[in-house]
């Protein structure tokens, strides 16, 4: 496996040239005090050398050897411990937490680079952390003032860590149906019990406490997910003096076996009369956990940019050392027995597909996340907009990311060949560890769904419309000769993602289940139009600045015309899809499936 190299270039391409976040800093109040080029540039140079540096070299041990569950107790892969260690000494836990509490207070854009280097290096490890930040998140947005001070404080220093315990048995994606209880108590406090099933880092040997956001339902909570309330349960109780006290009634009951992901602790928790507090307000729990899971679902997309830059880098090495038959067009290396890999037609088609799609993520991801900073620092009718393009694309991030990073996964893997399929390669790795993503926060048929039930049809197509309008913006802005290559195929594309949107919801104002029927399809046709539109926006920058960086630029400008060329066209099959409707679906009985 080649070593990992973070694309250091390219991120301070998107946030400076592209997007030009320096710019956008200085008109958000809130930001502009402790965040500028400069520092940004130092945070994303050093997150590099930890992530190439200290825990890329964990991520093959830390998969054949993976974590340990003994009577309770967890002991994570070899180097973990360790790592974490230099991670939280270096500050990285309070990296994007609230500066009120010890946090470093960075924008999204920062922290979502920070989160794809250390998923490009070990996914297993970005686990542990990155369901802190979420926490810490919901916490500084809903708790009280007592607990944000006993907490997020300790939380951001990484001494301490935290989990989200939501998912059952019997209840997954219908959290209304969840069983922990929670009995308040005459001093304040609320005695938890219940079962969580498949909580990452629920038990682990890297911090001294362990923070548990656990969902529960009061007895006479009103039925379903209005029921729901949020209770902060830790491991080890916290005495007035912040000291850490006895242990709470908490306990890891087993931890799960998984296809991937290994060295991520994934458990089964018990919380038996366990002492909790409530965060925000009764029976309003569900709204102040989707605090924690739409960061985590953002998180959880680019844990898919993350596997599919790492197979690139990897696959890329491989097929240039690679020397297999010859060229169809003539011997490219005489002095060799073979030719490179590289030049065979196949080959530079997964390549440039992992290339051209981990790029546009990345531009992408970037978009959102500035909309997402521009909600949370702006003001105005931009803070609206923001808010509402932020709703939006949120399950697209997720959904889209994903399945992307499981094609390049996959991609990657088949460069190598039969070498692809062997452990000691380690390309087989990023395709087990990358699975779970389309999974877990949500499947990615639910993301399809919330994107176009919730966001789209419950806001009557007003949030798409925010964001064809901000394209079409874009479109009429471009008027310049050589950038009609980009422009003409990207108007084509909003103006067919427009009207796909309107026949939608046309089809299902008669018949409900169309939505269901398209909503997959219908996700893939809006994120090939979105990726679209960052790489027109690259274009256009690469064009004025080739002279300035002409390898560079010149590589962005040719990936640009691939990606026009050979990938935004598959969402024409979508859309042939999304038009035969839901009758196919639904013609066919159960019973003779």
């Amino acid at each position: 496996m080649a070593d990992y190299q973070a694309p250091i270039k390219d991120m301070n391409y998107l946030l400076y040239d592209v997007f030009k976040n320096d710019q956008l800093w200085t008109s958000l109040p809130n930001l502009a005090d402790h965040v500028d080029r400069d520092t940004s540039e130092a945070i994303l140079s050093e997150c590099a050398k930890i992530a190439e540096q200290v825990i890329a070299p964990l991520s093959r041990e830390g998969d054949e050897v993976g974590v340990s569950f003994n009577n309770g107790n967890v002991t994570t892969a070899p180097g973990y411990q360790a790592a974490f260690k230099t991670y939280a000494e270096g500050g990285w836990t309070a990296l994007g937490g609230d500066v009120n509490y010890g946090g470093m207070g960075m924008p999204k854009v920062i922290t979502s680079l920070h989160e794809e280097m250390l998923c490009s290096a070990d996914i297993s490890f970005s686990l542990y952390p990155g369901l802190t930040a979420g926490a810490g998140l919901s916490l500084a947005k809903h708790a009280s003032e007592e607990i944000k001070q006993r907490y997020l404080t300790r939380m951001y220093s990484g001494e301490w860590s935290a989990t989200m315990c939501l998912t059952e048995s019997h209840a997954g994606t219908d959290l209304g149906m969840i069983r922990t209880k929670a009995i308040p108590q005459e001093d304040g406090s609320y005695k938890i019990t219940g079962n969580k099933i498949f909580i990452t880092a629920g038990e682990h040997d890297l911090t001294e406490n362990i923070i548990h956001l656990v969902l529960a339902k009061l007895p006479d909570a009103p039925a379903g997910p209005k029921g729901i309330s949020l209770f902060v349960v830790p491991k080890f109780l916290v005495n007035d003096d912040e000291t850490i006290g006895a242990a709470n009634h908490v306990s890891c009951g087993s931890i799960e076996h998984k296809m991937g992901i290994h060295a991520s602790a994934t458990c089964v928790m018990n919380f038996d009369d366990a002492k909790g507090y409530l965060v925000g307000e009764l029976n309003k729990g569900l709204a102040c956990m989707f605090t924690m899971m739409n960061f985590e679902r953002i998180g959880v997309g680019i844990q898919g940019l993350g596997a599919g830059e790492r197979s690139y880098q990897n696959a890329l090495e491989y097929a240039k050392d690679r020397v297999q038959s010859r060229s169809l067009s003539g011997v490219k290396s005489p002095e060799k027995a073979a030719d490179s890999i590289m030049v065979h037609g196949d080959v530079r088609r997964m390549l440039l597909n992992m290339k051209a799609l981990n790029e546009g993520s990345r531009a992408l991801s970037l978009y959102i996340a500035m909309q997402l900073d521009i909600a949370t620092y702006g003001e105005g009718d931009a803070q609206t907009k923001a808010e509402k393009l932020t709703a939006l694309m949120t399950p697209l991030a997720k959904a889209f990311f994903t399945d992307l990073g499981l094609e390049n996964a996959v991609g990657g893997q088949q460069v190598f060949g039969g070498h692809g399929f062997i452990r000691e390669w380690g390309q087989e790795q990023l395709v087990r560890d990358v699975r779970i993503a389309q999974i877990y926060e949500g499947t990615n048929g639910i993301q399809a769904m919330d994107l176009l039930a919730r966001k789209i049809a419950g806001s009557k197509g007003e949030f798409m419309q925010v964001f064809i309008d901000d394209a079409k913006a874009f479109i009429n802005e471009m008027t310049a000769e050589n950038m009609q290559e980009f422009i003409t195929p990207l108007k084509e594309a909003v103006d067919d993602l427009e009207k796909t949107t309107s026949n939608i919801l046309t089809a299902a104002s008669s018949n409900i289940e169309e939505l269901g029927s398209s909503a997959n399809d219908f996700l893939h046709v809006f994120g090939y139009t979105a990726m679209a539109l960052v790489w027109a926006k690259m274009a256009e920058v690469s064009l004025a600045k080739i002279k300035e960086d002409e390898a560079f630029h010149q590589s962005k400008l040719l990936t640009a015309r691939y990606y026009f060329a050979k990938l935004l066209p598959r969402r024409l099959s979508l859309m042939a899809a999304i038009n035969a409707g839901a009758e196919p679906l639904f013609n066919i009985p159960d019973d003779l499936f």
